[in-house]
């Protein structure tokens, strides 16, 4: 389509036209901590994509804040450079993504399309479009792009109660959808330790000039009052404490 992937390493797939993001957040792979497991299967998994090599599609699911998002994101830090792209598409676009599939099938480079936080209502009609999407339905899938789809529910599916005859039939048809996912892949709350931990290591490497006890302090409180114990709780908190001590060295 005489689109040009060299110049930017994320895309938007929006209104059925791929749309460059000129500043990509892309978070520091060796920043996420305790998720060691996780990381080392998406990274090999992204390094078979880009050499050429068979990769799954991947459901990163579990708890808020635990780096399923900035997981995904890092693998630009690790191999933007070396031709992988990633776009991030979103729920309501499902239906156009085999237009999508066309976009990019035969550019030099390897893709990354990217679903955040993805969930679904029983019987939504976009679970069976994404399961036959995802299986290449009569058009062969292109083999330089992989599907990553993070989610807060292991199923992809938002149980609401209801009065159905067969109440197990959508829950039936979204598990088959999961299934279509070769590599899955569970993140968990973390403990007060390995929160203190992270928020540590964020203040190391941000070179922030305040006391470990009182840092610990603030952090725990920041915790309590806000989003418990988690990587992004510790990352907000280390942005709001360094722009505190700006603040005072003024």
């Amino acid at each position: 389509m005489g689109l040009n992937f060299d110049s930017f390493f994320a895309f938007r797939f929006k209104d059925g036209k791929i749309q460059p993001i000129e500043k990509a957040h892309i978070p520091n792979f060796e920043e996420l901590l305790y998720i060691d497991r996780q990381k080392e299967a998406l990274r090999k998994n992204t390094l078979k994509l880009v050499k050429g090599f068979p990769a799954h599609d991947v459901l990163l699911w579990g708890d808020r804040g635990t780096g399923k998002s900035s997981l995904v994101k890092s693998m630009l830090g690790l191999y933007g450079k070396e031709g992988l792209r990633l776009i991030q598409i979103y729920q309501m676009d499902i239906i156009h993504l085999s237009e999508l599939y066309k976009m990019i099938r035969d550019a030099q480079k390897k893709f990354i399309i990217f679903f955040d936080d993805l969930s679904f209502e029983e019987g939504d009609p976009q679970v069976n479009i994404l399961k036959s999407l995802l299986d290449g339905d009569v058009e062969e899938r292109p083999a330089n792009a992989v599907v990553y789809v993070t989610s807060n529910r292991r199923n992809l599916l938002h149980q609401i109660e209801r009065a159905e005859k067969f109440p197990e039939e959508d829950r039936i048809q979204t598990l088959s959808l999961v299934e279509r996912f070769g590599i899955r892949l569970g993140f968990f709350s973390m403990g007060k330790q390995e929160y203190l931990d992270i928020v540590k290591s964020y203040a190391v490497r941000r070179n922030l000039n305040i006391q470990e006890e009182l840092l610990f302090r603030m952090a725990l409180d920041w915790a309590k009052e806000r989003y418990g114990f988690s990587g992004r709780s510790a990352y907000q908190f280390i942005r709001y404490l360094e722009g505190e001590l700006m603040l005072k060295s003024l």
